[in-house]
Order: C-alpha cells, then structure tokens, then sequence
C-alpha cells in the first residue's frame, strides 16, 4: 500500500506575504492590501465554474501558476467545487511550484469552504446510494442534520471535511476555512435554533484552529447579508460575531465574510440590510466597523458583466481596454472589500484580468462620483494598500 503525500506545512504569514508584494515591486500601485496582517492581493482567483475533467483540470493549474506570476496570492476554493477537483487542481499547481522552488508556502493565502454534499470527482451513477454509503451509514451525517437536501454543517461533518480538504489541496493548514451559505440552514430552522447550529459549528471550527488545521474561519454567503432582517434566509453579523466572541473569546478566530458583490448586486452597499448598534447599515459597514476582512465573489457575474457596460461606467473606470477589468476595478476600488474574487480557468483570462492591476484602484473621491457622490462610507480601519 503506497502512502498518501506528505502535506506541506505552514501558512501564510505576514513575512512570506510581503515577500511576496515586494517581489513586484512597484508594478501593481495599490493592489495589496494588508489584511489581518497578511499581504494579500486585491484580486483573487476563483474556481467555481467550469466541467469536472481532466481538460478543466488542467487549465486551472495553468491558470493558478499564470496568476502567481503575475500577482495573485489568494486563492478560493470549495470542498464541492467540481466535485472536489478544483481544490485539488490548486493544490497540485502549489505542489508543483513549491517543490520546484518558485513558490514558498507562507506566500499564498488559500481559502476553502465546507458544507454543501459532495461527489468525489464526479457524478456517480446512483447519486443516492453514493451519499448513504459514504455519509448516513457510516454515522458522519444523521438524516435530521441535512438542509435542502443538500447542506450539512454538524462539527462532526465539518471536521471531516476540513480534512478531505486539506488532503485535496495538499497542505497542513488551510489559511481561511468558510462555512459554505450557512443560510441554507433557515430553510427549515427557525432562527432560534439555526444560531445554536451555529455556535456548534463555531466551537468545532475553534478547535481546528487549535490542532492547527485551520488559521481562521468565516462565512461564505450568497444571501445571508444582502437581504433585508426579516427575509427569511437572513443573518445577523453582529449576531454571528457575538457568538463567535461567546465561544472563541476576545481571540477568536473568525475573521472574514464573502459575499456576492458587483456592479449587478450592490446590495452589499445597501443601508438596509445589517443592523449596527440599533441602526441600519450595510453589510459592508456592518463587517469593516467589525475588523472583518470582506471578500467579493461573482466579481464578473459568471461572465455576464465581461462586455456590454454602459458608456458612463467606462468613464468613471478609466485607464482600463475592456469591460471585465472596469467591473474587477469597480469591486476591488469598494471600500471595506479585501479582494474581488473572479473566476479564471484559463491563462488567457488571467492575463486579461490581472492587467487591472497594473491601474491604481479608485480614490474614495472618485468612487464616490460614480454614484453622484452618495456611496456609503465604509467605518472601520480599512484594508491599508501597497
């Protein structure tokens, strides 16, 4: 029986992420963002879209080594992303940089997400048999902790997958570990008993912290904090924090949201959807008052916001040829976001969008003209930029 690889050891840190900055010197004016104490990029690559292949596969890894060279030190997976390849498609493109000596473990910040039921590398051809043999039977998953059919986030189920993860990407500690739209959750919990879900969850997350599997952890949503309080699949991030700071202390280690966000979805901006200290306020302030680092999926709306932006928006994005680096540059000049995450899954695409990162992101000034001078301030110590 052959052993399975040993998994590289380390995390990010602030020293090897300045490395890495200082590396591209002045190339990138205002690209990275100290976060946490980490230098991260303001661009991440995502890796949710494309088919669970072998071709797929490979374009990522071309993609993840192309991004590296030109800047990119974030990195966001998940666990049921074409069915667990794309954690490891980056996980052996960071392999192969990092024993190739190009590449140091403590220069790259990877985030994954755990929660959602996943096949593993591809659809099985009794897709029901496949999830009782490997979840309920073996005791894993009990049929009263699934959601929507589809969502589990017991400690017991979530401590496996931080290790099925780890075992994809091939490395000790993941940087930044999410519960994946926690929110599924409230489709048949009350409120009441979705929060103790999840303390549960915060507790078992606080001791991989511990055993060093994890550095941090957050919530990856899709909804939870873009809709008003009373929808239902709303969430408190005040509410979310309190009970992180119950379980973990004044130390505790939940340090970041995700959320959708673009120049379609500006919710994120909106003063309606969090409530802080009894007023309404935008999720963006909600987590930035809150020492939170934000960072921004569906930067390009699957594709939908590469070409076709009206005049006005390219005026206000100068300095940029084409429409997905005027919609990456809009997200990532926000206040309060850490990195506009964008899906790249060729080398074409990478180097069209990381050329937004060689024009400075967006004065507040100017950011603010966009909307007439009426976008919301971001409270809080923003992200300081290099």
């Amino acid at each position: 029986m052959t052993s399975e690889p040993a998994l590289i050891r380390g995390r990010a840190t602030p020293e090897g992420t300045a490395r890495f900055r200082d590396h591209f010197g002045n190339q990138f004016p205002g690209h990275f963002r100290e976060a946490h104490h980490l230098w991260l990029s303001s661009i991440g690559l995502g890796t949710y879209l494309g088919e669970p292949d072998d071709a797929t596969d490979a374009l990522y890894r071309q993609a993840v080594n192309r991004a590296l060279e030109l800047g990119v030190n974030v990195f966001d997976t998940a666990v049921n992303y074409r069915h667990q390849r794309s954690e490891r498609s980056i996980g052996e493109a960071l392999q192969e940089r990092i024993a190739g000596g190009k590449l140091r473990r403590d220069q790259v910040f990877i985030a994954t997400k755990g929660g959602f039921l996943s096949f593993d590398a591809g659809e099985p051809p009794d897709p029901g048999a496949y999830f009782r043999e490997r979840f309920t039977e073996t005791g894993l998953v009990r049929p009263e902790d699934v959601a929507a059919g589809c969502h589990v986030m017991s400690p017991r189920y979530l401590a496996d997958q931080i290790d099925v993860s780890r075992r994809n990407l091939g490395l000790e500690t993941i940087d930044l570990y999410y519960i994946h739209n926690p929110e599924t959750q409230l489709e048949r919990d009350t409120r009441a008993v979705f929060y103790e879900r999840l303390r549960a969850a915060f507790e078992e997350l606080e001791t991989a912290v511990r055993a060093g599997k994890i550095a941090a952890y957050g919530t990856a949503t899709w909804n939870a904090y873009r809709v008003p309080p009373a929808a239902q699949d709303a969430i408190s991030l005040v509410e979310t924090l309190k009970i992180a700071e119950e379980v973990g202390g004044p130390a505790h280690h939940f340090r970041a949201v995700q959320l959708p966000f673009n120049l379609a979805m500006l919710e994120a901006l909106d003063p309606n959807m969090q409530i802080l200290d009894e007023q309404p306020a935008p999720a963006l302030v909600a987590a930035r008052s809150r020492g939170l680092e934000v960072f921004a999926s569906a930067s390009l709306l699957q594709g939908r916001l590469t070409a076709g932006l009206p005049e006005e928006i390219a005026r206000h994005l100068g300095g940029l040829a084409t429409d997905a680096q005027r919609a990456i540059q809009f997200v990532r000049s926000t206040p309060g976001v850490t990195a506009a995450l964008v899906g790249m899954s060729s080398r074409e695409h990478v180097e069209e969008n990381l050329a937004t990162a060689r024009v400075p992101p967006l004065s507040f000034r100017d950011y603010r003209a966009m909307f007439g001078g009426g976008a919301p301030e971001a409270s809080g110590e923003p992200s300081r930029a290099h």
